[in-house]
């Protein structure tokens, strides 16, 4: 029997019996982590209210074995709230629904139970964030967000020079099944031609520069989502369930 304590951001709940729960996090040193929260589900319990989806939580894991993930679920027994970023974001439709979509990414991204992302772990924790605090617009908090991660996942779109050739761009053409903009000669079957403002927007959003995302006019930014969305999709092989509620 082993204790181990790490932190981490609630990214889903599920029911268990009549009063516990199996909580879903995305830690910081053991990457995504199933565990057993025994009676959360009590309306006594404060414990529960701090294991909520979007929390970011210092929690206490039990397990049997050396290993926190193993042959059986461990279990959570003590929490405390670092922050509780659901305050900011359950209130708000438009920032639940990327929210929602944020923690459903992170877990795509996180197949492997006990193989750390720290990566993954501090975008998600940034995103949330500033999320919360609503310093920018929902879908572009979101639409940053997915791109950062296809990035640290190793899927970067290239958004300036050819995706095949490398001829430097701009570019015209966009191909999510060649990983960005292409040039004329690389053009493939299925491009599309976005708008320059529209590039320029998915360009700003990757490298965080909010000042330009911001000062976008909201066709494009739409049109920018459509294409993340296009690219997410490619790469995960299958889609998001919460992206159809996601406000443009």
């Amino acid at each position: 029997m082993s204790l181990f304590r790490d932190d981490g951001i609630v990214l889903r709940t599920q029911k268990l019996g009549e009063a516990d729960r199996i909580i879903t996090l995305l830690t910081r040193g053991h990457g995504r982590v199933r565990a057993v929260a025994r009676g959360v589900r009590r309306t006594k319990s404060k414990f529960g209210a701090r294991l909520e989806p979007f929390s970011h939580v210092d929690v206490q894991f039990y397990a049997r074995g050396s290993e926190l993930v193993g042959r059986g679920l461990p279990l959570c027994t003590q929490s405390e709230t670092i922050a509780a970023y659901g305050g900011g974001i359950v209130t708000d439709y438009a920032r639940y629904t990327a929210g929602t979509a944020m923690l459903e990414t992170a877990e795509r991204f996180t197949d492997h139970e006990g193989e750390p992302a720290v990566q993954q772990y501090l975008l998600l924790v940034g995103g949330l964030r500033t999320l919360a605090r609503g310093e920018h617009a929902p879908h572009l908090v979101l639409d940053a967000f997915l791109l950062r991660s296809l990035a640290v996942n190793g899927y970067a779109p290239s958004f300036d020079s050819c995706a095949r050739c490398g001829m430097p761009g701009p570019n015209r053409f966009f191909s999510v099944a060649s990983g960005g903009v292409i040039c004329g000669e690389c053009r493939v079957p299925g491009s599309v031609v976005p708008s320059s403002e529209a590039i320029g927007l998915l360009s700003a959003l990757l490298t965080g520069d909010w000042e330009t995302a911001d000062a976008c006019e909201a066709r494009h930014a739409r049109e920018g989502s459509g294409l993340v969305t296009a690219y997410l999709h490619w790469h995960l092989e299958r889609g998001l369930r919460s992206l159809r509620y996601v406000e443009q």
